[in-house]
């Protein structure tokens, strides 16, 4: 069973956007496919920081 996903709208300056455009188009994935894999590294990030303090 996929994960369960919610639908959202969210601003995000010009210049950023169109980078992560670029970013997915070359890693051949949807916008929203990329948003999230950055976001899952994000936080992935943070807990690992949070958890060598």
């Amino acid at each position: 069973m996929k994960p369960l996903k919610e639908k959202i709208s969210i601003t995000i300056d010009a210049d950023i956007l169109e980078r992560i455009r670029v970013e997915a188009e070359r890693d051949d994935r949807s916008l929203s496919q990329y948003i999230n894999l950055i976001m899952r590294e994000h936080i992935r990030n943070i807990d690992t920081a949070k958890s060598n303090d």
